[in-house]
């Protein structure tokens, strides 16, 4: 089984079995001793980096817009999920930004310490006025903030 690593598993003492990979821009999300060390472990007995095709870049950031995730989720974000695509593999994360956007690509998800994410579908509503609107930012009619709300 293939198995993708986001920063979130470097942070936890847990065995992956299996081929591991994860992304140069995790990499250099490492900033903690522990995690390094993890890393440096896991990069001994097999670990791969390495960075998702064009192609799959592109389908992430689609899946995130469908999830309407796209403005929470970082560009490390959105390579972990291209790997997991590219790879077809099992994506070991605990974001559920991250989690919600796999559901849209059909990449298979497996939380490291946390809960499974459910399904879930943003909305963006105006702080001030009420309206909804596709996306974030400032209310046209009121100037108020336009915040993302559950759906």
């Amino acid at each position: 089984m293939k198995i993708i690593l986001d920063a979130t598993a470097f942070f936890v003492d847990r065995p992956y079995e299996g081929e591991i990979y994860t992304t140069p821009r995790v990499v250099a999300e490492l900033v903690d001793l522990r995690a390094k060390c993890r890393y440096e472990t896991l990069l001994a007995t097999g670990l791969t980096v390495t960075e998702p095709s064009p192609e799959a870049r592109r389908a992430a950031e689609a899946a995130a817009g469908l999830s309407r995730d796209i403005s929470v989720l970082s560009p490390t974000d959105l390579e972990v999920l291209a790997l997991a695509r590219d790879l077809e593999g099992v994506l070991y994360t605990d974001d559920f930004a991250v989690q919600n956007a796999a559901i849209n690509l059909g990449v298979e998800t497996h939380p490291i310490q946390q809960r499974r994410a459910k399904k879930v579908k943003w909305k963006y509503r105006c702080a001030g006025c009420g309206r909804y609107y596709d996306e974030p930012g400032e209310c046209p009619v009121c100037g108020a903030e336009v915040r993302r709300k559950r759906r």
